[in-house]
């Protein structure tokens, strides 16, 4: 130990740094392989043949495809905020849809329009006979962080920053079920090409490798100053000893 030498305050601010950077790394790549594990599902999902609403079962119903037919609901249509498509802004729009198979309603993103100027509200129309439409089972992989939350009872159609389908049947007074369904392309539709993750396995594996890059760092800069500083005092006590002789 006499050849290493870092210091109070360095060792305490590497106990401190050093576990969270590895563990940080690691979180990253935990999340990076639940990414790539929920990408192999939809893609898997997503080419079987959509099934009846009934047949999508409960406990694991993301990214199913399913198959519906009735009619939109016109005077209830919501306007899902903060959505951009190549750099432009605009929203998502969703409407309530009774299955007619099930006599359930689901709520259906129709796709995302643009929305260029706030003082006008969005343009679109809607079906008014019955369609016949596949859609994908929507489950968000976690709860959407919002600042206030959207209030209750304001006038259609209705802006809002997050998706709650059982607080909308309980408003409307209807059974319905509890995921958003995302419509595939086709009759009635706007843009329907949704990302499924925002980020993806690869740049949660490169941020893995930056907080390992500074775990690394932070570690050799340790190890230099420590045996920096038991050279320097090794010199310093020889240089002492020369003058009291």
């Amino acid at each position: 130990m006499k050849t290493f030498r870092p210091g109070v305050v360095p060792t305490l601010v590497v106990l401190a740094l050093l576990p969270l950077l590895v563990f940080l790394g690691f979180w990253q790549l935990g999340r990076g392989e639940q990414k790539r594990l929920l990408l192999d599902s939809y893609a898997e999902r997503r080419a079987a043949t959509p099934v009846a609403l009934s047949q999508v079962q409960p406990a694991d119903p993301a990214f199913r495809r399913v198959r519906l037919h009735g009619q939109f609901d016109t005077r209830h249509s919501l306007l899902l905020d903060n959505s951009t498509r190549d750099g432009k802004v605009g929203v998502e729009l969703l409407q309530p849809f009774l299955d007619q198979a099930s006599g359930q309603w689901v709520l259906l993103n129709r796709g995302w329009l643009p929305w260029p100027d706030r003082r006008t509200p969005p343009q679109f129309s809607t079906p008014a006979q019955a369609l016949a439409i596949n859609a994908w089972v929507y489950v968000a992989p976690g709860a959407t962080f919002q600042l206030h939350a959207d209030p209750a009872n304001a006038t259609w159609p209705r802006l809002i920053t997050a998706v709650a389908p059982p607080a909308l049947w309980a408003e409307l007074g209807r059974e319905g079920v509890a995921w958003q369904l995302r419509a595939e392309s086709g009759p009635g539709t706007y843009r329907t090409d949704w990302p499924v993750v925002a980020m993806g396995p690869e740049k949660h594996l490169g941020y893995a490798v930056q907080w390992f890059a500074m775990a690394l760092a932070l570690l050799a800069l340790y190890l230099y100053l420590g045996w920096h500083n038991a050279r320097e005092k090794h010199h310093g006590s020889g240089h002492e000893s020369t003058q009291h002789v």
